[in-house]
């Protein structure tokens, strides 16, 4: 894929997100309506999920019928491009639905089977609206908040890492997790759960998170935002050599990876299930 067509995939990406967003905030000032539980009573949809992810799918259909589409609310399809795009229409729906203003449309395009272990991430956009943010990446082409491009900070000690996570929906693997971060308070300078991933990848990015860890992730929770805070600068993956994916997600400056991954590891063997992983 060629830059310019990695431009032009950015530039639909940037665009579709931001009328997504302004649909999704325009459906939370009319209020929020829970449409459905999914793996759990905590783990809510929305109408304006389902909404959001239909007006993402037109377009992207009008714009590129031969492209695939794996959404989180709606059937995947596949296409002959080669190309697909992952969709998150709301990363962060309960604090959507609390109207905690931390939540974002996330929209990648990657070429390959829509799976982080092996795909090659194209584009990326994350549009926070509530807090007018536009966040992108292209492969090779840096990351940016609006205009400003990102980098990384280097140099920052664990003790003075503010270190982001997120939990499951299941009570008894969150039970497991709080011990993973019993482990770590004492090493960093602070933890946060801001209840995006998407934007907590973005959030390293900014600089605004130096580390950030989650298990459980979808495709569609990480694609973009692990586009972002590579491009710019950071290492995303997992234990060792392994790329991220479901089963764990790790981001930060490279020299501040290294120390944390096998601390982090260290505890997963300690309070983790299956097998410590």
């Amino acid at each position: 894929m060629t830059a310019p067509a990695s431009t032009e995939l950015l530039r639909l990406a940037q665009d579709i997100a931001l009328e997504a967003g302004e649909l999704a905030l325009t459906r939370r000032a009319e209020g929020v309506h829970v449409a459905a539980s999914k793996s759990s009573p905590e783990d809510v949809v929305t109408d304006a999920d389902r909404e959001t992810e239909a007006l993402i799918r037109r377009r992207l259909a009008d714009a590129r019928p031969h492209d695939g589409f794996f959404g989180e609310e709606s059937d995947a399809t596949g296409g002959t491009s080669g190309l697909t795009w992952v969709v998150d229409p709301i990363d962060g729906t309960v604090n959507y639905l609390y109207g905690i203003p931390v939540w974002g449309v996330s929209i990648a395009v990657v070429e390959g089977d829509p799976d982080p272990a092996t795909w090659t991430t194209l584009a990326g956009a994350v549009r926070n609206p509530a807090a007018d943010e536009l966040f992108t990446a292209a492969a090779g082409q840096g990351s940016f908040l609006g205009k400003r491009r990102l980098q990384v900070p280097s140099g920052v000690s664990l003790s003075l890492a503010l270190l982001g996570t997120g939990f499951s929906y299941q009570a008894a693997r969150r039970e497991r997790q709080a011990d993973v971060v019993r482990g770590l308070v004492g090493q960093v300078r602070d933890i946060r759960r801001i209840g995006s991933a998407a934007l907590d990848l973005c959030s390293v990015a900014a600089g605004r998170l130096n580390l950030y860890y989650e298990r459980g992730l979808n495709p569609w929770d990480q694609a973009a935002g692990a586009l972002i805070a590579r491009e710019a600068g950071a290492r995303v993956g997992a234990f060792g050599d392994d790329r991220e994916g479901i089963d764990l997600l790790i981001a930060g400056a490279p020299d501040l990876y290294a120390v944390f991954e096998p601390i982090l590891s260290e505890l997963f063997d300690r309070h983790m299930d299956e097998g410590g992983r």
